[in-house]
């Protein structure tokens, strides 16, 4: 073997002198789904670059825009986080809030992972408290709303049955009162990107791996700006995708419904058939057989139905497209001058 350079061995001394020190992994990545949010994306940059840059641990903030029809992809590339770095997202069009948390799993890089809404409905001064959970070992932080301000007595009621009504289909039970404001830790993270599914309810993957598991209570604040994406049609659906994607109970029950009106009209047929045979009676009864009749019509097209959203959703999943397309990626590193100033 030749004998080194002493020359060359000079020149690679001296430049690893001037290279910079490796960077510290990321510890923190905080998601935040976006659709039309330009009107609360500088109160969100505001606050949440102030937690952040209070944390000793290097961060990360994923900023995954849905397809928006403002400003919001534009203000998010020109969104200053301070000391943590920042990647943006830019979905091709809409694929709906699901699969926009999809996508900031996938690239983010922390350790933990924080999901936040960009309305500031939930607060990001809170990130603290659920990091410390996560340093004594919890893979999952669930933060469950104490009061829920801002919202009509209506969607809280219905909110509360859909909840109940979901714990006693599904066989994985689904915290009340818990959305998408959570910390994942890391593992937690890679199971769920692990999924193959598409039809994703992303509440219900949350808590389907398990792992050490805590609960915090706060209260929610109303929207900061602008109009909530979710109407009553909407979350319905949200709560069909629910049921269908962690029971098959449904099924269980239209198949104990059927089998019960079976039994009683062969029941009754025989009553039927025993009264004219001993007592000679005339049959009658328009009104009752038509009632009857559209009774067994209307649970019929029922169970049909709950049959087409389970079959519906088996289509989805066979033709195996992607539940969203990035358009373009944005990563901006902090600065270490950045980092510095936000730790002095």
């Amino acid at each position: 073997m030749a004998p080194l350079n002493p020359n060359e061995s000079a020149a690679m001394l001296a430049l690893k002198a001037v290279s910079p020190p490796p960077k510290p992994p990321v510890i923190l990545s905080v998601i935040v789904p976006m659709y039309n949010e330009q009107a609360v994306l500088p109160q969100l940059q505001r606050r949440l670059t102030a937690v952040l840059d209070a944390l000793p641990e290097r961060c990360e903030i994923v900023l995954v825009d849905d397809g928006s029809s403002d400003n919001t992809l534009a203000l998010a590339q020109a969104f200053d986080a301070g000391s943590s770095d920042l990647l943006v997202l830019g979905l091709s069009r809409n694929f709906g809030k699901e699969a926009a948390t999809s996508a900031g799993l996938k690239h983010a890089n922390g350790a933990a992972v924080v999901l936040l809404d960009a309305d500031l409905q939930d607060p990001p001064e809170l990130i603290p408290s659920m990091l410390a959970q996560w340093r004594q070992g919890y893979d999952v932080v669930n933060m469950r709303r104490r009061q829920r301000h801002g919202e009509s007595w209506l969607k809280r009621q219905s909110a509360a049955a859909f909840y109940r009504v979901l714990n006693w289909l599904s066989d994985q039970p689904i915290p009340e009162n818990v959305g998408d404001f959570r910390l994942l830790s890391r593992q937690v993270v890679d199971h769920i990107n692990e999924l193959p599914e598409r039809n994703r309810y992303m509440k219900g993957l949350f808590n389907w791996p398990g792992f050490n598991t805590i609960t915090l209570d706060f209260d929610r604040d109303p929207r900061l700006a602008g109009e909530t994406k979710w109407n009553y049609f909407k979350l319905f659906g949200l709560a069909i995708d629910g049921i269908t994607a962690f029971s098959i109970k449904p099924l269980r029950l239209a198949t104990l419904v059927g089998s019960l009106c079976a039994a009683w009209a062969f029941s009754y047929g025989l009553w039927v058939m025993l009264k004219t045979a001993v007592w000679g009676e005339v049959l009658q009864g328009y009104p009752t057989m038509m009632v009857v009749m559209l009774g067994l019509g209307g649970m019929q097209l029922l169970a049909i139905g709950i049959l087409g959203e389970y079959l519906g959703r088996v289509f989805i999943e066979v033709k195996g497209r992607p539940s969203y397309l990035v358009q373009q990626v944005n990563h901006i590193p902090a600065s270490l001058a950045a980092r510095e100033r936000a730790l002095r």
